[in-house]
């Protein structure tokens, strides 16, 4: 199993950026999994941000962030990364990294099977 650690979460004025990572251990990082990232809001359930494969690095994006965020990832490093462009306070959220067995990018939470605990971001107006 993997294991995943987020962080670079943080208080920010809309506008600006925040860069999150995901720190992944355990099984091979950079020849098993697809990731993604996937935002909850208070009282609102865990929605899709973005993803990338595994086959040929393609990517994903919910409408609301596309443009603004980009996800992508080192294998060198066993890290994935969020970079936050344009944030609104309709960002505000605790954004979670998660990895699946499949192949592709994917955009729904049931798809995924291991996930991380979990970094704030709160964008001010």
């Amino acid at each position: 199993q993997v294991q995943l650690v987020e962080s670079g979460g943080g208080l920010v004025q809309a506008g600006g950026s925040l860069r999150l990572s995901c720190a992944a251990s355990g099984r091979t990082f950079s020849t098993t999994y697809s990731m993604g990232w996937f935002r909850q809001a208070p009282g609102k359930e865990r929605e899709f941000v973005a993803a990338v494969s595994w086959i040929d690095g393609s990517t994903r994006y919910a409408d609301s962030v596309k443009g603004r965020f980009t996800i992508s990832r080192d294998n060198a490093k066993n890290t994935l990364y969020l970079q936050m462009n344009s944030l609104k306070p309709e960002d505000t959220a605790v954004y979670y990294c998660a990895t699946t067995s499949a192949l592709v990018a994917v955009t729904f939470p049931g798809g995924y099977d291991s996930w991380g605990q979990g970094t704030q971001v709160t964008v001010s107006s």
